[in-house]
């Protein structure tokens, strides 16, 4: 798993690198076992049983507004 000290009980955990212009969103603590391209710049890991586990963006700022996030919860 990265190491990218996410607390214990974070279940999701999004982190922009302005410096590398890299999203990465993290779902859940699940150790990963796979690593898949999508296409040349999106990266996404599962863990044993498939479920995902988090995505990785590069040239994040070439494919969505990076300025702003906004985040809603719907019960």
């Amino acid at each position: 798993m990265h190491s990218l000290n996410i607390p214990k009980n974070i279940y999701m955990n999004i982190k922009y690198f302005k410096d590398t212009d890299t999203l990465f969103v993290c779902l859940n603590e699940n150790w990963i076992a796979e690593t898949h391209d999508i296409r040349e710049d999106i990266l996404v890991e599962r863990d044993n049983k498939g479920k995902l586990v988090s995505m990785t963006l590069e040239h994040a700022s070439k494919q969505a507004i990076m300025k702003d996030f906004l985040f809603q919860e719907f019960m």
